[in-house]
């Protein structure tokens, strides 16, 4: 039986709904719409002059060698912090599902990192790793590795690749917990009284069920590492050493903001939201269909 929720006034779900359509408006559609435009045109860097280029700003960024250098590196970064956010969050999920006592308590405790802005929690990786002065970094040499993100490329990435999991690593494990807590016990039970062991269990019961979880997250887990990850690489590294860490969504920054190119900015930006369209679409159009929903 389904309930039928009926408003007192015909006008209060519109006015429910206005401030996020404003929000949403001002914020996030009508930025996009002027960098779909500003893609088109090129102008110079005080406004003063605009002129229509046509499709000039894209044939410049994709024969610019530095670009697709950049596309690589965030295809590498992209992946690695999706796999390395998803993996502990599901075993600190299977961990947490399996407390009998202060549940609550770890729950809470685990998803302290999410609340963490993304500049912080760069800053916050900065001075642990800093080959001056980070413990972690102290500990780290000590051990005989030359660590040294400052002037090692791929020291830096690496520290921006688990910054970055870190701080997606709680919401994925509130999401695996939601879904790990949705399973009935009684199927749990059934299958460890016919015998079959803990892996087996996880293998053909719970990972399946949780398959609807998994490719949520996956979907989420590649948007963010390739677009809301700014703030980590410009508290940790700005793009460098020598552009190791710079990713696409940090390269429209430094071509836009810094460079001042921009018509090429917008059109790098068109141009990623495309790539994460089209990779969101290949997800639901081949993984999904091993997707399980019970």
């Amino acid at each position: 039986m389904q309930r039928k929720v009926i408003f007192p006034n015909r006008w209060l779900p519109y006015a429910l709904l206005a401030p996020q359509l404003v929000v949403t408006l001002i914020f996030f559609i009508w930025p996009s719409l002027q960098a779909l435009l500003m893609a088109f045109q090129e102008q110079d860097p005080f406004g003063l002059s605009v002129r229509f280029v046509g499709f000039d700003n894209f044939h410049t960024v994709l024969t610019d060698p530095a670009y697709y250098e950049s596309l690589w590196r965030t295809l590498l970064f992209a992946s690695a912090v999706t796999l390395l956010a998803m993996v502990p969050a599901l075993l600190l999920a299977l961990a947490a599902d399996a407390l009998l006592r202060a549940r609550a308590t770890y729950t809470t405790a685990l998803m302290i990192p999410y609340a963490i802005a993304p500049a912080i929690a760069g800053v916050l990786w900065l001075f642990m790793f800093n080959p001056a002065i980070g413990v972690v970094a102290y500990w780290v040499q000590a051990l005989g590795v030359d660590w040294n993100p400052t002037l090692d490329g791929s020291d830096a990435m690496l520290l921006v690749i688990l910054a970055s999991a870190w701080k997606q690593v709680a919401y994925n494990f509130l999401f695996f917990l939601a879904g790990l807590q949705s399973i009935p016990k009684s199927l749990l039970e059934a299958a460890a009284i016919d015998g079959a062991g803990p892996w087996r269990r996880f293998r053909t019961i719970v990972f399946p069920l949780l398959s609807p979880t998994t490719f949520f997250l996956l979907v989420v887990g590649l948007v963010y590492a390739f677009f809301d990850t700014f703030g980590v690489i410009h508290a940790v590294t700005q793009g460098g050493p020598a552009a190791a860490t710079e990713t696409l969504v940090y390269k429209v920054y430094t071509d836009g903001m810094i460079a001042l190119d921009l018509g090429g900015s917008a059109a790098q930006s068109v141009l990623l939201m495309l790539m994460v369209i089209g990779l969101t679409l290949l997800q639901f159009r081949f993984l999904e269909r091993r997707v399980h929903y019970s």
